[in-house]
């Protein structure tokens, strides 16, 4: 058994169970945005929070070891995403990537946004035209040291 496989059959259950992200999240007690990232083998689950998640998707032993391991980040199965809602995070980097940069380097200098002291909150936002998709990102600025 892999991380991998523990991931599918996690998403099998949850399908099964008809159990949303969000009550996942509730029973783990952190954020929606980080819990689905853990289920989705992203993060690492305490040992705590691993057996919670075990039991509500009946995993074994081994699975619920397997959500406490260091994963290897990074699951698009190709550089450029095929997905449609994924590609558009890319066109998205693409287009805006070098503002991004610009605007950071102007308001808190030469460094980045950290992906590891990070936290993400996505929520429907009600409109008129078309529901919209609001995502917040907050990441902690690393600035690069002189040595």
């Amino acid at each position: 058994m892999t991380r991998n496989d523990v991931t599918e059959a996690l998403i099998a259950a949850r399908i099964a169970k008809g159990i949303s992200w969000a009550e996942v999240a509730q029973a783990v007690g952190q954020s929606k945005e980080w819990v689905t990232a853990a289920c989705l083998g992203q993060m690492a689950f305490t040992a705590e929070q691993a057996e919670v998640v075990g039991k509500l998707f009946d995993l074994d032993a081994m699975a619920v070891r397997l959500l406490q391991t260091v994963p290897y980040k990074g699951s698009l199965p190709t550089a450029v995403p095929t997905d449609p809602l994924i590609y558009r995070f890319y066109e998205l980097v693409n287009v805006y990537g070098t503002t991004f940069k610009e605007l950071i380097h102007e308001e808190f200098g030469d460094g980045i946004m950290s992906a590891i002291d990070f936290k993400m909150d996505l929520t429907r936002e009600p409109d008129p035209k078309g529901d919209r998709v609001h995502i917040v990102m907050s990441g902690k600025f690393l600035p690069y040291k002189i040595y």
